[in-house]
């Protein structure tokens, strides 16, 4: 069974190490989060953002992060609605690729969006060169919204809606 609980300092080392996996990597242009310092940003206590580990059986098996875009504090996303988060998602170990993982896990976070957060929208933002990536969020239900520059990377922003429940 899949789950996500919160990454804590215990990770760091396991994340490193998927970082260093080519096909993350790739994925993420490059030295991917090089210039992340994981164990700060863990001590960080920001409202607007989780950093999480995916398990299988409790075992880890990706990351996941759920932003929300209209109140993080570089406004990485520009000027969005409120309810408007954004989804990074990778799984780790390339034993665990193309086992479905990667959907249950996408299952998940998007729940997590949706249910506890209260979104009515999903952003996230491969690069234009990811195809199987887009793929597979356009599998999911994403949809298309348009080509941007972020930083040196040219993404494609896609989304996710849901229509806001009458509670």
């Amino acid at each position: 069974m899949v789950e996500l609980r919160p990454m804590c300092a215990d990770d760091v080392a396991l994340i490193e190490r998927w970082d260093a996996d080519p096909a993350v990597r790739a994925a993420l242009d490059g030295p991917a989060m090089d210039w992340w310092d994981w164990e700060a940003e863990l001590k960080r206590d920001v409202p607007w953002r989780e950093l999480l580990i995916a398990e299988d059986d409790g075992r880890p098996i990706g990351f996941v992060q759920l932003t929300d875009a209209h109140d993080e504090e570089t406004h990485y996303w520009g000027d969005v609605e409120r309810g408007t988060w954004a989804l990074d998602i990778w799984l780790g170990s390339g034993a665990d690729r193309g086992r479905r993982l990667g959907r249950r896990v996408m299952d998940d976070a998007t729940e997590r969006c949706f249910e506890r957060h209260g979104a009515t929208t999903i952003l996230i933002d491969p690069l234009v060169t990811n195809t199987q990536a887009i793929g597979f969020y356009e599998r999911y239900g994403f949809s298309a919204v348009g080509e941007r520059h972020f930083d040196d990377s040219l993404c494609l922003v896609m989304r996710l809606d849901r229509a806001p429940t009458n509670s």
